[in-house]
């Protein structure tokens, strides 16, 4: 059972390959990926599976309407993980839906604890950080609320939850408060909200593995409830493990991960700390060549901080061949890493107060 608010995930191959079966996720073929050959996390196969990414497909070839939408819980600082799906979002922005972007600050309380009025601050810095990394905030390119505030996904939650029975909710989550149960119900009208202000369309909702129950759900209560509506769809990434080779990246672990608003000395060390893909010595380094799949320099260059596709296929072959050192690859992963921190907080800086205003937050 995937569970969305656990602090464990899939951490092979065979259990991807399980839970596609399992949950009936469709592959990334190279069909779609041609045609999507643009958006970086599907032409390097971080995005795995999709459910109807097809009906995206046909309304861009048709020029008709479609929305990609997503969101963050504010309980803490942007981190790698929550960047991944921030910059799958701007992809499908990039590409020509309009995106729809949530604060599931009722999420945040149910599960975190944290109030509506704590989590003000930390919306709006995360919203900063979506904005920062180019996500335009146009009108008419895009929508973002909070749930506490947006009458519509709570109106939702009502409507359809006269369709709901706990032995559903159990089965699909597993035993949870009723408070988490509530909270999904009010990520069905997040995710169908597009379709409520708009008319229907296509919707793609980018999400790591682990939020699949959410999709399922909301598609079975699309079904059922909103006949005329297209069942939304989602595109899967691997979630990225944490960077000292724990399982997740976890707040209880603090060396799993960085926050983009750590000092630069924190974060330097923490990258020069990571798990490599290497050897045991330089000698046997050499003569076995590394790892990189197992490395998570390499993936942290590949998911966030190497934009040339050939500067990584160079420094994978070079590493499988034992001619680049882990050494050596900390100390260009942690310049470039530095470099994209730096330039970051500088923008996202300018971008404080728009946030506050998208959000009407003073």
């Amino acid at each position: 059972m995937l569970d969305p608010w656990g602090s464990s995930g899939p951490t092979n191959d065979e259990d991807y390959e399980r839970i596609k079966k399992e949950f009936g996720i469709e592959e990334i073929d190279e069909v779609i990926r041609q045609k999507l050959i643009k958006n970086r996390f599907i032409r390097r196969k971080i995005i795995f599976g999709h459910r109807d990414l097809g009906l995206v497909l046909n309304a861009i070839e048709k020029k008709q309407p479609w929305a990609v939408m997503s969101g963050i819980k504010p309980s803490g600082p942007f981190h790698l993980g929550t960047s991944t799906t921030a910059l799958e979002i701007i992809e499908f922005q990039k590409m020509g839906g309009k995106a729809y972007y949530c604060i599931a600050d009722i999420e945040s309380w149910e599960d975190n604890g944290i109030t509506y009025k704590e989590a003000e601050p930390i919306a709006v810095d995360n919203l900063a950080d979506i904005l920062a990394l180019g996500l335009d905030p146009s009108p008419d390119k895009a929508y973002i609320w909070r749930q506490s505030k947006e009458p519509i996904v709570k109106d939702v939650c009502f409507k359809v939850s006269r369709l709901v029975t706990q032995n559903m909710l159990n089965a699909i989550y597993g035993e949870k408060t009723f408070g988490l149960y509530l909270s999904a119900l009010v990520q069905t009208g997040d995710i169908i909200i597009p379709q409520i202000l708009e008319a229907p369309q296509p919707v793609i909702v980018p999400v790591g593995i682990d939020q699949d129950p959410h999709i399922r759900l909301t598609r079975d209560l699309t079904r059922r409830y909103y006949k005329t509506f297209f069942l939304p769809g989602a595109t899967y990434h691997y979630l990225l493990a944490g960077i000292d080779g724990s399982e997740k990246m976890a707040k209880r672990n603090p060396n799993s991960y960085f926050t983009f608003n750590e000092p630069l000395e924190s974060i330097e060390k923490k990258v020069k700390g990571a798990l490599t893909g290497g050897r045991k010595n330089k000698k046997e380094q050499q003569e076995l060549g590394g790892e990189p799949k197992n490395c998570m320099i390499y993936k942290m260059l590949m998911y966030h901080f190497e934009d040339d596709d050939a500067v990584l296929a160079d420094e994978f072959e070079r590493c499988v061949k034992g001619e680049l050192m882990c050494g050596e690859h900390k100390a260009q992963c942690a310049e470039k890493v530095l470099k994209f921190i730096k330039q970051h907080q500088k923008k996202k800086e300018k971008l404080i107060d728009k946030a506050r205003e998208l959000l009407d937050i003073d």
